[in-house]
């Protein structure tokens, strides 16, 4: 029977109920072979030859499949449909024929469907073609790319910046997009400016909100009402006036729904109206995609196939009537230059299904969905009519003018279903307003903005002589407001609107949004504020760096160009190799002139293209780089040994003034104000007590380290203490320790008092140092120098046995994992995890340990193995049985039952 293989055990089982016992389903766990991490994989000097390595733990998938084809003499490769699933189905033809797997008479072919549906699976199975070689080497240039910056760029970050992690061809320019929108923050120069409203009464007795527009027979502009002094004026004009209905205006108006999701449109609605984070967003895509709900996740497409334009018109008719059926299908259609473009957009596979008749019982995922069915549906629905009102008030003269702008919603169309969501919310005014005439006088509703008043100039009574506040200005009948406002920056970008940028930009595809803008972060060179995204200092240097001596290679232009390229070599019009040669003679040229840059020098440009940050200028004009210690000495960014960046003095040694990386003030918010290179506390007994920052926390050291003391006394301090009380009584105290409390009244083996890694304990042996022995955890700290021996003995005795550890009773039992053992959610020192035998997998934040569910964990424990390349042993009896079912009928459920989740299920584009 003919074996099939795609990426992931949940596709494959799914398959197998598509296609029956007739085939031989298995799962390749993503890629089998990649680029080992070591010189040479992508050898330039001979025309760009790359080495491929089949990783440990693909080793057994790609035996499972070489044992399949030795009875069954054909292969199916049915991977994702786009670059990276052809790119894998080509590493599995290549490797399988390398292990003779492949014979000449085996028939090898690839299909594909955008949905995982029997009738998309059966359809596909019709129509076999071969690995498509132009998409194979578009993949091959970009890994090839990516390889060649990795692999040569980070190691000129290493030796040239302390703490600097890693670069990369598309992760590099996607950090400056975030420094630089930072950048922009910091120098923005608020502008104030004042605008004035008033609340309105009609012949009729009701009321509406109209804005000065003129003043003086004069159309304001934004800035024109720029002092308090403007504004009041101007509100005792518009409140001395007898003010009526200048001109009434009706416009009718439409609006068209939103095209289908693609790719970044998803990520960025479900940041929106969820708070996912990008991963987050494509796991549970990938979840939904897997049981067959909808169409493959990773799309630069926005159009239909017909036969879902009509399921959808259909959906439409049955559940909301004609009235919200346009007369003809929509179409849709986006400008990306991309091969992926050939796919459909996201959608529901069945769109007769929405989120409550599938009931899917993971909420993200459920949410996930019913907002892609209700995108799709309002895709093909009738647009909204609207009706804009616009109302012109003024005096007579026309002297003064205020205007109202509206508008009615006359058909919702589809709007009932959905309506997009927004990053930044505009000005627009949306309220409904009452039916006026032209010529109607009007006037002041007193008191109405008087709440306003209040919240704008801080004022709660809202006594007479606060009235001229700074903030706010009220006029004496309380219906006219003079507001103060200051133009505001731009705001730093979310996930939703860093994804939007890189798409305008022309910057990654839709398989690489998500890993990037998780692997900055994972670097630490940004962090995440609530659902912004802010740079760290790290991130700053490193683009600083990168923008000073690689400016070309983090240009927004040079790589979207460079991705164009890519999608010509996809499309068959442009070599690979091509690619890389361009590309590669002028990169080794930046690469080799950087060779000779000394660390001093590259730490002064730094210096210079961060002073704005590092040195801001001080209100009283003096000099921000000036020593406040000794008066004399420059400040400038330096370098500890252990690694990681310090502003210091100029005038070391004589002068050891430091503070952190980073604007003043930092020393207020930093680790209590240690410096990378330690705090001199005071000396003791001829040595210097010091207090440093660690691995694993901050501590104490006795005297420095030396050829002869390479290992001097240290104690760590403990995480209740301050680090910035630490002074050198309590250094000493830390230091005495471990503190011996004397022999056990039963055995008289020594008991001990310590501070460890974990915190306060007792050991029970007869060294401090010993391995063996009974360790105890005290409660408190203060424990460790009062407790006495009849306290000991007590708290060692209620420690459990040597021997089997008492078993830990679990947050929540999630079920049996398909290859056998219980998956639970376990409570944990740093956080609750997922164990699963001997994987333990810390949970992310996003995700609630109680509201978790099995599919959901299964992932992130394949994720935790790939990275530790833990090995779960096969039960040796079991392990015959399983060869021979995969040889004579294997199905999905019975041969992904024995492959560990040692990969991710879903492939990922390298950046």
């Amino acid at each position: 029977m003919p074996v099939v293989v795609v990426e992931s055990p949940a596709k494959a089982k799914t398959i197998n109920k598509y296609l029956g016992d007739q085939f031989t389903v298995l799962a390749s766990y993503g890629h089998v072979r990649d680029l080992p991490p070591k010189d040479g994989s992508v050898d330039t000097d001979h025309d760009f030859e790359m080495i491929w390595e089949i990783a440990a733990d693909s080793r057994k998938h790609v035996k499972a499949i070489a044992d399949a084809l030795a009875e069954d003499d054909a292969l199916i490769l049915a991977t994702d449909p786009d670059r990276e699933g052809e790119a894998i189905s080509w590493h599995l033809q290549e490797a399988l024929t390398k292990r003779k797997a492949i014979k000449k008479t085996t028939e090898v072919s690839r299909v594909v469907f955008n949905a995982i549906t029997k009738s998309a699976v059966t359809e596909a199975m019709k129509a076999p073609r071969q690995v498509d070689m132009e998409l194979v080497q578009a993949y091959l240039a970009r890994r090839a790319l990516d390889y060649l910056v990795g692999f040569n760029l980070s190691p000129v970050l290493w030796r040239k910046l302390p703490g600097a992690k890693s670069a990369g061809r598309v992760q590099s320019v996607c950090l400056r997009i975030i420094v630089e929108r930072e950048m922009e923050i910091e120098a923005f120069n608020p502008r104030e400016y004042w605008s004035v409203r008033a609340v309105l009464e009609t012949p009729r007795g009701q009321t509406f909100t109209a804005r000065l527009t003129t003043l003086g027979g004069k159309k304001l502009d934004k800035f024109d009402l720029a002092t308090s002094e403007a504004a009041e004026l101007a509100v005792q004009a518009v409140s001395s006036r007898a003010l009526s209905v200048l001109s009434v205006e009706a416009k009718p108006g439409n609006r068209n729904p939103a095209p289908p999701f693609m790719t970044s449109t998803l990520q960025q609605e479900a940041s929106r109206k969820f708070g996912f984070g990008a991963r987050h967003t494509m796991s549970a895509a990938q979840r939904l995609y897997e049981a067959g709900h909808i169409t493959y996740m990773r799309t630069d497409g926005i159009d239909m196939a017909p036969e879902a334009v009509t399921a959808a018109r259909d959906a439409i008719k049955g559940r909301y009537g004609d009235s919200y059926l346009p007369s003809s299908p929509r179409i849709y259609k986006n400008k990306a230059k991309n091969a992926q473009e050939a796919h459909e957009c996201i959608r529901p596979t069945d769109l007769s299904q929405d989120a409550a008749d599938l009931r899917i019982s993971d909420p993200d995922q459920s949410k996930l969905y019913d907002m892609i069915w209700k995108r799709t549906i309002a895709s093909q629905m009738a647009a909204a009519r609207l009706e804009r009102t616009t109302i012109d008030v003024g005096s007579k003269d026309e002297q003064v003018v205020l205007r109202a702008t509206g508008q009615v919603i006359m058909f919702d169309g589809f709007l009932k279903v959905y309506e997009e969501g927004r990053d930044d919310v505009g000005d627009e005014d949306d309220a409904r307003l009452p039916q006026v005439a032209e010529g109607d006088a009007l006037k002041s509703f007193g008191g109405a903005l008087q709440s306003d008043y209040d919240k704008a100039s801080g004022n709660t009574d809202a006594v007479a002589e606060a009235r001229k506040s700074s903030a706010a200005i009220l006029s004496d009948d309380g219906g006219v407001l003079g507001q103060q406002h200051f133009t505001q920056p731009p705001p730093r970008y979310t996930e939703a609107s860093l994804v939007k940028r890189m798409e305008e930009l022309g910057i990654g595809r839709p398989s690489t949004y998500a890993s990037i803008v998780t692997t900055i972060q994972d670097r630490g060179y940004v962090v995440k504020d609530g659902n912004r995204l802010i740079p760290e200092d790290k991130g700053r240097l490193v683009t600083a760096f990168l923008v000073n001596y690689f400016r070309k290679y983090v240009g927004y232009d040079f790589t979207a160009d460079l991705e164009s390229q890519l999608d010509d070599v996809s499309a068959g019009e442009r070599d690979y190799k091509e690619v890389l040669h361009q590309f590669w003679h002028d990169f080794s040229a930046a690469i080799a002139e950087t060779a000779e840059l000394r660390i001093t020098e590259v730490l002064e440009k730094i210096n210079e293209v961060l002073e704005p940050h590092l040195f801001p200028p001080k209100p009283d004009g003096s000099d921000p780089r000036l020593c406040p210690n000794c008066g004399k000495g420059r400040l400038s960014m330096r370098t500890a040994r252990s690694g990681g960046a310090f502003i210091g003095c100029s005038s070391y040694p004589e002068c050891r003034y430091t503070r952190p990386f980073g604007p003043p003030g930092m020393e207020d918010t930093d680790s209590g104000g240690i410096p990378p290179e330690g705090k001199l506390l005071g000396e003791d007994q001829g040595d210097n007590i010091y207090a440093h920052k660690g691995r694993f926390g901050p501590y104490v050291q006795r005297g420095e380290v030396t050829e002869e003391n390479k290992k001097p006394p240290r104690q760590s301090i403990p995480k209740d203490w301050p680090t910035e009380q630490i002074d050198l009584e309590k250094a000493l105290k830390l230091l005495s320790l471990p503190r011996e409390i004397g022999p056990h009244p039963e055995d008289g083996v020594t008991i001990w008092a310590n501070i460890g890694r974990y915190g306060p304990y007792l050991k029970h042996a007869e060294s401090i140092s010993h391995k063996g022995g009974t360790n105890a955890n005290l409660e408190d700290v203060d424990e460790v120098f009062t407790v006495g021996m009849n306290r000991a003995v007590e708290v060692l005795a209620s420690k459990p046995k040597r021997g089997k550890p008492a078993p830990t009773t679990p947050l929540k039992e999630l079920g049996e994992h398909p290859d056998g053992g219980a998956v639970n959610v376990m409570k944990g020192r740093y956080g609750p995890y997922v164990k699963w035998e001997k994987i333990n997998a810390t949970l992310p934040k996003e995700l609630d340990p109680e509201g978790i569910t099995l599919e959901q964990a299964l992932p992130i424990l394949a994720e935790r193995a790939a990275k530790s390349g833990t090995k779960r042993k096969a039960a040796p009896k079991k392990k015959p049985a399983a060869k021979k079912t995969a040889a004579k009928k294997t199905t999905a459920k019975k041969t992904t039952a024995k492959k560990p989740a040692a990969k991710k299920a879903a492939p990922k584009e390298t950046e």
